[in-house]
């Protein structure tokens, strides 16, 4: 599966009502399906009749469906949901993880790397 992939439109057969634009768009966006569905109600009524049905269609033609193995969990979905609606914010999320890992890692270092008496005394106890 390329990189690019999880970061695609894809139809979602598996929790669609007709076609799966509906679910696609909430699965694209992360918003709940049912809200994308009172949406496209909502704006096919007041006054976008033709031109919601179109766009549906064509966007039900346009569209491959979403693999299977898209996700590995329901985490690796909401993280990728993210990505989408918000790179930069993801980024910094997953920089931030990453600084917080090197830290507790140079605190574990420090800790097993510096003049620890106590340590080196169970040490030798042990020999």
């Amino acid at each position: 599966m390329s990189d690019n992939s999880r970061t695609r439109f894809y139809l979602d057969k598996q929790d669609a009502k007709w076609k799966g634009v509906c679910a696609g768009i909430a699965d694209y966006t992360g918003i709940e399906v049912i809200w994308v569905r009172i949406a496209m109600i909502l704006l096919t009524l007041a006054g976008g009749f033709p031109w919601t049905l179109i766009a549906y269609a064509l966007i039900a033609w346009m569209a491959e469906p979403k693999p299977i193995d898209l996700y590995q969990d329901r985490a690796d979905q909401k993280f990728w949901q993210g990505v989408r609606s918000n790179p930069t914010r993801s980024t910094a999320e997953v920089r931030a993880k990453f600084r917080e890992l090197d830290r507790r890692l140079a605190d574990i270092e420090l800790h097993y790397t510096s003049r620890n008496s106590a340590l080196a005394n169970e040490i030798e106890s042990l020999r």
